[in-house]
């Protein structure tokens, strides 16, 4: 198991952001168009100008074969995500010393990843692409493209959690509630951080006893061709 460091306690209510040390927006597109499929999942500076989204849909196509029909639903994709993450934007988000598990649960081409770790959701410094490189190093995993998946799984956690900061701090504000709340949702990400406290109380404490590691033990796995297309029809199902 690996964790985030942590640094000195802190509270305070900045402006929407991701928070990591880079403000990149996690983008998955799953395109379909007669018959062919086109996902891929990647991140994207939400202050690029639309008109690179468009450059980057026909360089895609051009450069996987894809027929030009693709192209607009990849550009409305994009579009669509990153107008989510900017209509956040200016408002609200309380960011506080909040150690939260994620989970990576991943297949890319033949490796499968599955690992969880604790998380400073506080630190405004993280870095989701130098951690998943390191985890990539410290497992031996060899294939390129496994290190940049890791790291939007991680944004795509981290960015649901912001998002419901925002939500819960507009929500008290319009109740007129005095007291400033803490990241709170039903959602997988804050579920998970409400099932940190059965193992490390309420101080949220990083240590844990031997007999727990084997809970935050990594796994990798290669699998062999033949179950990597057998594992690609599956997922092509959901």
């Amino acid at each position: 198991m690996k964790t985030v460091s942590m640094g000195a306690p802190r509270s305070s209510t900045v402006k929407f952001r991701m928070p990591t040390r880079d403000n990149l927006v996690p983008i998955r597109v799953d395109v379909e168009v007669d018959g062919q499929r086109y996902r891929d999942a990647f991140t994207w500076n939400p202050r690029d100008p639309d008109s690179e989204i468009m450059s980057f849909a026909k360089r895609t196509a051009k450069d996987l074969k894809l027929p030009t029909s693709f192209v607009p639903q990849m550009f409305h994709s994009i579009q669509g995500q990153l107008a989510e993450f900017r209509s956040y934007e200016g408002q609200d988000m309380q960011v506080k010393e909040k150690i939260v598990p994620l989970k990576i649960d991943l297949r890319v081409n033949n490796t499968v990843v599955r690992d969880q770790f604790l998380w400073d959701i506080g630190n405004l410094e993280s870095d989701p692409e130098e951690f998943a490189r390191t985890l990539c190093d410290d497992l031996n995993i060899t294939d390129p493209e496994v290190g940049p998946a890791i790291a939007v799984s991680i944004r795509e956690q981290l960015y649901e959690i912001a998002s419901q900061s925002v939500s819960a701090m507009r929500e008290a504000k319009m109740s007129k509630k005095r007291r400033a709340p803490e990241f709170a949702s039903n959602s997988k990400a804050m579920n998970n951080a409400v099932d940190m406290f059965k193992y490390f109380g309420s101080k949220g404490s990083v240590i844990r006893k031997r007999k727990e590691w084997y809970l935050y033990a990594p796994v990798v796995d290669v699998i062999s061709n033949e179950k990597t297309v057998v594992v690609a029809k599956d997922e092509a199902k959901l």
